[in-house]
This record gives structure tokens, sequence and C-alpha cells, in this order.
């Protein structure tokens, strides 16, 4: 079965960066969009960033400006560098991705933004 794997997260100072990654394996014939969603404690998860399968993103905006979303469509992977990462910015990071017109979630990465 299809099944999506993130990376990458961990402890970073206030003003430094992550990359995270995400890929997608299993039987896909398509890939509609994939992005990354976070859920800090008690609150909602909320979308960061999604790339579409035309090329065109979309980002929080608490994102815009230090967040890029991109992909390696060969290794059906999408990444997310994160820039500039504020205390705020804390959460698990959840990849979502639409394939074969399908929704599929990984299973988190934490990332913690703390001094």
């Amino acid at each position: 079965q299809v099944q999506l794997v993130e990376s990458g997260g961990g402890l970073v100072q206030p003003g430094g960066s992550l990359r995270l990654s995400c890929a997608a394996s299993g039987s896909i014939f398509r890939i509609n969009f994939m992005g990354w969603y976070r859920q800090a404690p008690g609150k909602q998860r909320e979308l960061v960033a999604v790339i579409y399968s035309g090329g065109s993103t979309n980002y929080a905006d608490s994102a815009k400006g230090r967040f890029t979303i991109s992909r390696d469509n060969a290794k059906n992977t999408v990444y997310l560098q994160m820039n500039s990462l504020r205390p705020e910015d804390t959460a698990v990071y959840y990849c979502n991705a639409d394939l074969t017109n399908r929704r599929y979630w990984g299973q988190g990465t934490q990332v913690t933004v703390s001094s």
C-alpha cells in the first residue's frame, strides 16, 4: 500500500533552519498535491505549505518568506525548508498528500525551536 515517511525534524535554536522530507512509496499513479501540516499541543492541525501537481504553491501567512516547499517528482518526495525558525513554529509536522486520488498522512516529525 501507499505510505508517507517524514524525516528531518529535531531541536533547533531560534533563528536556525531545518529541512523536512516526506517520501511517498507504493503504487502511485499520480500525485495531485503534497504538503505539510503542523499541530502544536492543544491546537488544531493547520496547513503550513502545499505544492500542487502543476507546481503552484500555497503557504500559511506565518510561513511566507521563511519556508519553502519543493519536490522531487522522480523520488516522489516533498521537502520543506524552514529558515528563521521561531519558538512558535514548535509542533509536530505531518506530511499530507493526495496520491492516486486518495488522501494519505505521514506519522509526523517533531520540530522544537528553543534556546
